[in-house]
């Protein structure tokens, strides 16, 4: 098999041209699907379930004739649970309990802070009510995706949690039905693509089905789009694009590990990115000479193939600080480093979705029971973006309670402040206060 993955030089004359290339990955043309994606959403908006049947038939290959033909038993769920095997039944606790562990430690609490004076300032936590998850299920099932959307809400108290997923020809996957039960979901919907985003985000009133507060979870651009185009009427976690992995390397790195860890990420999605820096070029060889012999014997060596053909790339830097600049700018979704002393590096890390220290922290452990959420930002959004959380299923209200005594203090300058801005009933309704204070 030919060399699938380019290799670039950081001192070659063309290399800006084609890092800005890189840079660009995360660019989904969405004008070109929103006008189709914001028709559906309009018609679940208008026509609610009768929209959403149509759009199953239309798409996933089977033609449910109501909504209950939509929801996932939960009798189905506990069936598929119980017949699970005792190593995998194992392997779906692990999971779950170290993600439960690691997102409790996330959740804030409310806090009341009382000054001397004796005003009262704090802020309230409270759970979003209900929460929408979309899980994929096109191309492949992802329970693991399950675990990670649902168990952040479940910490932070959501009282109800909706699942939305899509099943072609109405053959749900078993493992998935086993990660419901676990979860303790009640309702599911076998329902995909953009027409799910906007059950979700808006019901069906005549089925007593409200919309959500919050909707996350990945997809394809047309879930993308339909996130960003509800976004306003609820709250989203981010517009996640495909998988992708950025590797720093340097010399005696296990060239083997870092393949199998690149092609972990192709074997996602034909529009998965795979990006290797290092300083080492015989280690860049040995890497790409490691692929080229396992990428046959994949069973998803097509869609692998087509990732490392068309999305990925090798970058053979001038030294390790150069490494860490331009994945900064490159800003993964996934970054592993792999140095002689990793975590030496991590100050240096400013942009990057979930950082793995040193040869065994696989990105795949990451995936499924290291703990850490696998709902990342993607395509560069790790600038600005954060992994999903138990704050994507929590909103914050201030508390406020001021005393006789701070608004003599403080009054003053508040309606000095009002005043300046031009907002006279502003002003005065701190003044008359101030007034009745000072004749008492």
């Amino acid at each position: 098999m030919k060399n699938l993955t380019p290799i670039l030089h950081t001192q070659d004359s063309g290399f800006e041209c084609a890092f800005r290339g890189i840079l660009a990955r995360g660019k989904m043309d969405i004008k070109e699907v929103s006008m189709k994606v914001q028709a559906l959403l309009d018609e679940i908006k208008d026509e609610g379930v009768n929209a959403l049947l149509r759009h199953v038939s239309a798409f996933d290959g089977w033609n449910p004739k109501n909504l209950e033909d939509l929801l996932i038993p939960s009798e189905l769920c506990k069936k598929a649970y119980d017949a699970l095997d005792k190593d995998t039944k194992t392997a779906l606790h692990s999971a779950f309990d170290r993600i439960y562990a690691f997102h409790e430690k996330q959740k804030e609490k409310t806090w009341i802070d009382i000054e001397p004076n004796g005003n009262i300032l704090g802020q309230k936590l409270t759970p979003m009510q209900r929460a929408g998850l979309y899980i994929p299920g096109g191309k492949a099932a992802y329970p693991s995706s399950l675990l990670m959307n649902a168990i952040p809400a479940i910490v932070a108290g959501v009282e109800e949690i909706v699942v939305c997923t899509p099943t072609p020809h109405n053959q749900p996957n078993e493992l998935l039905l086993c990660a419901l039960h676990l979860c303790g979901i009640k309702k599911a919907y076998k329902v995909g693509g953009a027409s799910a985003v906007g059950f979700m985000a808006y019901g069906d009133l005549a089925h007593n089905i409200k919309g959500v507060d919050v909707i996350t979870g990945p997809g394809n651009i047309y879930v993308a789009t339909a996130k960003k185009l509800v976004f306003g009427d609820v709250n989203i976690d981010m517009i996640a694009g495909p998988s992708e992995i950025g590797v720093i390397a340097q010399k005696g790195a296990n060239a083997r590990y870092i393949a199998w860890d690149l092609l972990s990420q192709a074997e996602h999605d034909e529009l998965a990115s795979v990006i290797l820096l290092s300083d080492d070029l015989t280690l860049i060889e040995s890497v790409r000479a490691e692929i080229t012999q396992i990428l046959p014997t994949l069973s998803r060596k097509e869609i692998t193939q087509k990732s490392m053909q068309n999305r990925s790339i090798f970058i053979h830097t001038k030294d390790l600080e150069q490494s860490i600049e331009l994945m900064n700018e490159i800003a993964p979704e996934h970054l592993e480093i792999l140095t002689p002393e990793p975590f030496s590096l991590l100050p240096k890390i400013k942009n990057a979705g979930a950082i793995f220290l040193g040869e065994y922290a696989s990105e795949p452990i990451g995936d499924y029971l290291a703990g850490p959420n696998h709902t990342l930002p993607t395509g560069g959004s790790a600038r600005f973006f954060s992994p999903l959380g138990v704050e994507h299923f929590m909103k914050k209200s201030s508390i406020i309670s001021f005393s006789k005594q701070a608004m003599l203090e403080l009054g003053e300058s508040c309606a000095r402040l009002a005043h300046i801005e031009g907002l006279q009933s502003h002003q005065m309704a701190v003044l008359e206060r101030l007034k009745n204070l000072k004749q008492l």
